[in-house]
């Protein structure tokens, strides 16, 4: 008789894993719980412009091979849409290239020898290939000997804090090096290129939907977990007290939510532990839609310590304006931790002084001609990635039967991306189905 497999959360993780085991030749009966209204995770879409775009930015590189050989798989490969992005600082009060080393060069607010210094340091890590000895470093103390305080203090500095917050300075230098390889590796004549999915990530997200329906998985949104319960009646147990057999579990929701809905046993606490050592920060998108164009870099990193974003994203500067209706589409995105008041913030005032700084930025800005804003916040966007990091990393089978684990807070040393959610979800299917194979059926 084929296993009951349920996986907890539909976002690509999940979504992948399902797919692989619903290819599989041991067909097990699949059900796919997702607690929000809709599938996708981070990477979920809505309706903007006649056509979808995530709520928060996403884009491909050309190394994430999982998500690429997906969409291909998918029947999709001509929305595949390839360009050359192009990157900026702004500092100072003013927007500097900061794309190709010519840029570097002429960064004028580092010193030449500083900008040389910072330029070779890049290079060494790009070509550097064993981040291990890496990962006890802080990412502040390994910049600041390779760069030097000028260049930590203007470049890296901003970043560190604008990514992680009040934990900048305990990152581990193991995840910046992931971060520089990964971008260097998409880089075509020196060069970043960028892949992006025509009518955005929800086209992938409906094209695995489709397929998991016509495999016969049950497929369910708005059904919140509220337990699992192991043992000889091992079951999932929702939110409104329905409860659902499985033989196994996959579980890909953040290592906090995991923790909460785990059996209340003295055995496991050590393992809770473990889950809830895992920080996470949130994160908060803006979207702006305007008929007017602001700037031609797609990528501005915002270094200024006054201004309440990290991030400006001109993503039709990228992917253009047809699929928008002609309008102009911006991100402007910070992460802070989920708890904290400016988190909770009113959206009237959070927009009020967003877009504020905008007006700093480019003064051309004409607030009347904005034709929609959206808000959004995501409470467990990014996690912490410190130096003792690697030794708390869970495994991706628990230490209850039969039940999996897979989120990003996995990858190290990468950092999460629909990429990685991806290749984890087959390989936790390719992983279940191998237990089921050996004998090792659940207790």
């Amino acid at each position: 008789m084929p296993e009951k497999i349920v996986i907890i959360g539909g976002g690509f993780t999940g979504l992948a894993a399902a797919r692989a085991l619903a290819r599989s030749d041991a067909r097990p009966q699949l059900t796919l719980l997702e607690s929000g209204p809709t599938f996708g995770g981070l990477a979920q879409g809505f309706p903007l412009c006649g056509t979808t775009l995530e709520k928060a930015y996403h884009y491909l590189l050309l190394g994430d091979s999982a998500i690429l050989t997906l969409v291909r798989e998918l029947g999709l490969e001509q929305e595949l849409i390839y360009r050359t992005g192009s990157v900026a600082i702004f500092h100072g009060g003013r927007i500097h290239p900061f794309t190709t080393p010519l840029d570097v060069l002429r960064f004028t607010p580092l010193r030449f020898r500083d900008r040389v210094r910072f330029g070779f340091a890049m290079l060494w890590l790009q070509r550097l290939r064993d981040w291990r000895p890496l990962a006890a470093q802080t990412a502040r103390d390994w910049l600041e000997r390779a760069c030097g305080p000028g260049v930590m203090r203007t470049i890296w500095e901003p970043l560190l804090r604008g990514k992680f917050d009040q934990y900048g300075d305990q990152v581990s230098m193991a995840w910046l090096w992931a971060r520089v390889h990964t971008r260097a590796n998409s880089r075509v004549g020196g060069r970043e290129r960028l892949a992006y999915v025509r009518g955005g990530f929800a086209s992938v997200i409906r094209a695995m939907e489709k397929e998991l329906v016509a495999a016969g998985a049950n497929l369910r949104t708005d059904a919140k977990v509220d337990r699992i319960e192991t043992g000889p009646g091992r079951r999932i147990v929702l939110a409104d007290g329905e409860s659902i057999a499985f033989d196994r579990c996959l579980f890909t929701g953040p290592s906090e939510a995991f923790s909460r809905v785990l059996p209340r046993e003295p055995a496991l606490d050590d393992y809770r532990r473990q889950l809830e050592s895992v920080t996470y920060l949130g994160a908060i998108c803006v979207i702006l839609v305007t008929d007017q164009e602001l700037g031609g870099h797609h990528w501005v990193n915002i270094h200024d310590p006054a201004a309440p974003f990290l991030v400006f994203i001109n993503h039709t500067a990228l992917v253009g304006t047809e699929s928008y209706q002609g309008r102009h589409v911006y991100y402007l995105a910070c992460y802070l931790p989920p708890d904290s008041a400016s988190f909770a913030r009113d959206d009237t005032a959070l927009l009020a002084e967003w877009l504020a700084c905008l007006s700093g930025m480019f003064p051309a800005f004409d607030r009347s001609r904005l034709q929609a804003q959206h808000v959004f916040r995501f409470r467990n966007a990014q996690h912490v990635v410190d130096c003792s990091y690697a030794d708390r990393i869970p495994d991706f089978r628990t230490p209850l039967p039969g039940v999996y684990l897979a989120n990003f807070s996995q990858i190290f040393p990468y950092d999460r991306g629909t990429n990685f959610a991806v290749r984890d979800g087959q390989k936790l299917a390719a992983m279940m189905l191998e237990d089921a194979r050996s004998g090792a059926r659940p207790a």
